[in-house]
């Protein structure tokens, strides 16, 4: 019996969807059922498993579509300049070195191969890249051996992608993909397989699923009907990691549901199971089930994490210390939160902000910053452990204006922080309440404007510092009890059991 996750891509700066399933990952090595996470995209910016590592994945639990065929396994890059060098058949006449970017020189300055280390002082080699007379030509791929390579054509002055090969251990070909522009052909020894669904839809099949495997679609755009067709006996469930309808385009007989889920709603009953992050999230759409669908499936709320512990210091807490943590995205509204603290460090003198995350906004939010010399008080951490640094401060704050579940607010709560966020589904209500560990804070986003926002995140930043709330840290950590592991490992176990004894 074996729990398959499937999801496209993976990234430093992962969405929500990517740590939720890390911290399945621990949760269900607590129920000792064999499981495998499945990444779909083609990634190609480095090793995958540099990135899946990174995230707390095992290697022997990591799937990728692209090197499933193979022998070779997910495992760390260890393919070496040397080995580079060795595979030539050529001698290396001058070597470069800028940084991360090796270059071995061949007979002349217009051939040579372009090495991208893993780090700069070590010469392990993640791609090479391969130009004969100032054209490229080839880019391998490697791990501790070659794992694939892109072959390039000249098209219009350029080189332009016409095939990548894959390669089991020993270098022999496993399948080949034919690229022209947006559209491929894989070719393998016993299929040719013309779109990427067919792809998809060839590896599930290879996977000779049976009535005792359960497949767990996290996303599923343009898939989900090649996974539903190829999945034999097996069980399929999905889990919703976001807001799943539009609420501006809903009356009583229409509801426009987030296109992420549209058509594994749509098949409802083709469906085993759906999992929400939260029970206000379960009876929303249960009831929106029965309405629109006639239907109401087994809807099962298990949160995407847990706590192991909740987190206490015997340390005095930072008393004007507040922190937030997320992607720095633009639907995070970090800017919202980095205008408020600066509003209300005129009322609060000591106030302080670290902002902890990655993402396309940082530099949005580092020109605020500096434009308005709060340097000295509100920083950009980047992306850390925050295990043991949440209960270094007093307060969390959120401006997200969604949220499925919301991680960082469950480990925020685990750690007694009182909290400020708007009156949101589906995270705020669920790790907030009201004037008791912190402010739910009303909004209209087609109303407000950013100023309006704001001021009111300000006032109630200056509110919290100023007045406080008697017993905030003792209700959050009431908050959190329900959500330690031993918990939710019990809710996975209930609901493989139930699944696979219909």
């Amino acid at each position: 019996m074996t729990i398959y996750n499937i999801n496209f891509g993976i990234g430093w700066a992962s969405s929500g969807v990517e740590y939720a399933q890390a911290y399945r990952a621990k949760l269900l090595r607590n129920t000792k059922h064999d499981m495998k996470f499945i990444f779909l995209d083609f990634i190609q910016s480095e090793n995958i498993q540099t990135l899946t590592q990174n995230l707390g994945f095992k290697d022997d639990e990591v799937i990728w579509l692209y090197q499933y065929f193979s022998d070779i396994k997910i495992a760390p890059t260890t393919y070496t300049v040397e080995d580079v060098i060795a595979s030539l058949g050529n001698k290396v006449t001058k070597t470069e070195q800028k940084g991360k970017i090796k270059r071995l020189f061949l007979n002349n300055a217009q051939t040579f191969v372009t090495c991208y280390l893993k780090d700069q002082e070590k010469d392990i080699v993640d791609r090479a890249e391969f130009v004969v007379n100032g054209m490229l030509i080839r880019k391998d791929f490697y791990s501790y051996v070659r794992i694939f390579s892109e072959y390039y054509a000249p098209h219009d002055n350029k080189a332009k992608l016409y095939m990548r090969q894959f390669y089991n251990e020993d270098g022999s070909i496993v399948y080949n993909e034919y690229i022209d522009g947006d559209s491929s052909v894989y070719a393998f020894k016993d299929a040719k397989l013309y779109s990427k669904e067919a792809f998809v839809g060839y590896f599930i099949q290879k996977l000779e699923l049976t009535n005792q495997d359960i497949l767990i679609l996290d996303r599923a755009s343009k898939i989900g009907q090649s996974v539903l067709q190829n999945k034999g006996q097996s069980k399929i469930g999905v889990v919703v990691h976001a807001e799943h309808f539009s609420k501006s385009i809903q009356n009583k007989q229409h509801i426009l549901w987030n296109n992420y889920y549209e058509y594994q709603f749509s098949n409802a009953h083709e469906i085993d199971f759906f999992i929400t992050a939260t029970d206000l999230q379960n009876d929303i759409l249960s009831k929106q089930f029965e309405q629109y669908v006639g239907y109401i499936p087994r809807i099962r709320t298990i949160p995407v994490g847990s706590l192991d512990q909740l987190k206490k210091s015997k340390k005095r807490r930072n008393p004007y210390a507040m922190i937030t943590a997320s992607r720095l995205a633009n639907e995070k509204h970090i800017d919202w939160l980095v205008r408020a603290a600066i509003k209300a460090k005129k009322q609060v003198p000591e106030l302080t902000f670290d902002i902890y995350g990655e993402g396309g906004e940082k530099g949005n939010i580092a020109r605020i910053i500096e434009e308005n010399d709060a340097n000295d008080y509100i920083k950009l951490l980047g992306h850390v452990n925050l295990d043991d640094v949440y209960v270094n401060y007093e307060l969390f704050v959120s401006a997200s204006t969604s949220e499925g579940f919301g991680l960082t607010l469950m480990e925020a709560v685990g750690s007694g922080l009182s909290m400020i966020g708007f009156d949101v589904n589906y995270g705020n209500p669920t790790f907030i309440r009201h004037k008791g560990n912190g402010y739910l804070i009303p909004i209209d986003l087609d109303e407000d404007s950013n100023e309006v926002i704001v001021n009111c995140l300000a006032k109630h930043m200056v509110n919290y510092f100023n007045k406080g709330l008697k017993q905030s840290h003792e209700t959050s950590y009431e908050i959190a009890e329900p959500f330690k592991t031993t918990k939710i490992v019990k809710k996975w176990k209930n609901l493989i059991k139930e699944v696979l004894h219909d």
